[in-house]
């Protein structure tokens, strides 16, 4: 089977970006969500900075150069090809352990927390949910057939997430530690672990969070906050309050672009956490479902991505990349709609801040990496005659469901990881 034979679905990607073929499509979702966001970011810090800096542009064009540092990340990590993160995941996870302790001696203090440097420019926390995944789909490869075994599988897992995680309680940053925590959980599962570790790895994520919950005065405060909610709006917490009445103001069609009223000192950190509430009050119900579906829009394209790996390593830092970034959209907007507790969660792409947008775009740029497909028709013809056309990431989960799949006994539960699904090629 040649290129031109392959279905629509698994042609190569034509178009290119300084000489490498790209994902077209991809590129127009992030540019849509990128200036989305700075819309937003200066709608959100015209008033705060002019008042603290005398040009309301000031803050703006911070960000501005931000966005220059993460497209010039995202092009290397476009540019770069994805293996070679089997050589630098070490080297990177080593320097984000290292910033993750050095922040505690020497990090900006900000909201009695001590998670940054350079007065709050530079949060390492962002590093490290990237270099996680990053170094998580490389360890996971590398052990494969001998996941199930503890010194091999969930032992080394709960040691490499422990270390990250705890390092971030200590700032203390929980909602940044729970997202690292619930990625690396995702991409255990779809590598290949069965019922019984998923069960080992819940029941030790629920006694870490009421561990937490019983050490952190914060958390406690948070989650009486949010069941208080559920049942009377007006006992909810200060922003969530503040956020409905924002939503209200917004009604369908919003109250326009700049015109929010809430952001005047009523809503807290409404240029980042919430971002989304202003985005409901001046653009409405209307801009609000445009800003969800853009990120739907993303988890589709990331996903087909995935599915269409060429190998597992590709299929996981997809699938991980994807997972990080809805994940951190739902909890942000959950939260200011008083569906979830309080979380200090960025909104990917549109919330001010250049830690975050910069890691986002350089994740974006290693999912454009996976997504190239340069591979001769030689292993195209290898990948489709012994594994089928691609790995589907929905392939994961439906041999879980199947009630009728015949068990394969080198597996503890009759199901396998993404390495029994794809094809590796000889360069692996």
């Amino acid at each position: 089977m040649t290129t031109a034979e392959l279905p629509r679905a698994e042609q190569p990607v034509r178009k290119k970006l300084f000489g490498l073929p790209i994902d077209g499509l991809l590129i127009v979702i992030v540019g849509a969500l990128v200036a989305f966001g700075l819309m937003m970011v200066y709608s959100t810090t015209f008033d705060w900075s002019y008042q603290a800096y005398g040009d309301p542009s000031l803050v703006f064009f911070r960000q501005v150069r931000w966005l220059g540092v993460g497209v010039v990340a995202m092009i290397i990590a476009a540019y770069m090809p994805y293996r070679w993160w089997k050589r630098l995941s070490v080297f990177l996870m080593g320097g984000t352990v290292a910033a993750l302790a050095a922040v505690l001696l020497f990090g900006s203090t900000t909201f009695n927390a001590q998670r940054s440097f350079f007065n709050g420019s530079v949060q390492p926390s962002e590093l490290a949910k990237l270099a996680t995944i990053l170094y998580l789909a490389v360890w996971l490869d590398s052990k494969s057939d001998r996941l199930h075994e503890m010194g091999y599988g969930i032992g080394p897992f709960g040691v490499i997430v422990g270390v990250v995680a705890g390092l971030i309680l200590l700032q203390p940053d929980l909602s940044a530690a729970a997202t690292v925590v619930i990625v690396a959980a995702f991409m255990f599962f779809i590598s290949g672990a069965d019922i019984l570790q998923m069960g080992i790895v819940g029941v030790a994520g629920t006694v870490s969070t009421l561990l937490v919950l019983q050490v952190s005065a914060t958390g406690r405060k948070r989650l009486a906050d949010y069941v208080a909610g559920l049942q009377n709006l007006t006992q909810a917490s200060w922003q969530v309050q503040q956020a409905a009445i924002a939503f209200i103001n917004g009604g369908v069609f919003g109250r326009g672009l700049g015109e929010s009223h809430q952001k005047f000192g009523f809503l807290p950190t409404p240029h980042t956490d919430s971002i989304f509430a202003i985005v409901g009050e001046e653009l409405g119900l209307i801009g609000c479902v445009v800003l969800i579906l853009l990120f739907v829009a993303l988890a589709w394209r990331g996903f087909k991505i995935a599915s269409g790996a060429r190998d597992q390593l590709g299929a996981m830092l997809a699938s991980g990349i994807v997972c990080w970034v809805l994940l951190e959209a739902i909890v942000n907007i959950a939260v200011m709609v008083g569906l979830l507790p309080f979380a200090g969660n960025a909104l990917p792409f549109i919330s001010y801040g250049g830690s975050n947008l910069v890691m986002s775009l350089t994740a974006m740029g290693v999912l454009l990496s996976v997504s190239r497909r340069e591979h001769s028709d030689e292993n195209i013809q290898r990948r489709t005659r012994v594994n089928g056309p691609a790995w589907s990431w929905t392939q994961r989960l439906g041999d879980a469901m199947k009630p009728d799949a015949a068990p394969n006994l080198g597996r503890r539960n009759g199901r396998r990881s993404i390495s029994r699904s794809v094809g590796r090629t000889d360069s692996d």
